[in-house]
């Protein structure tokens, strides 16, 4: 069994407004060295199959269905699921 955990995260050209947000929130309880915030997410996912077929299969998941590239970036990472 394998781990993949993907980061997806809106582009820099894209307004964040949860981030926005966030940042206002956090300067105003006192965090005033907060600069900037971007919100993503994070998805993980439990696999069968070899390395390299996984890979393949899962940036067809990102590009089909997990993530709109118009506005989102993302990165993956691969590793065993300890214990299964």
């Amino acid at each position: 069994m394998t781990k993949v955990n993907v980061y997806v995260t809106l582009r820099e050209s894209v307004v964040d407004p949860q981030g926005t947000a966030a940042k206002e929130a956090l300067q105003t309880m006192g965090y005033s060295e907060v600069e900037n915030v971007r919100i993503g997410k994070l998805i993980e996912l439990e696999l069968e199959g070899s390395t390299a077929d996984i890979e393949v299969r899962v940036k067809e998941m990102c590009e089909k269905l997990l993530v709109n590239e118009v506005i989102e970036d993302y990165r993956y990472e691969i590793g065993e699921v300890a214990g299964k």
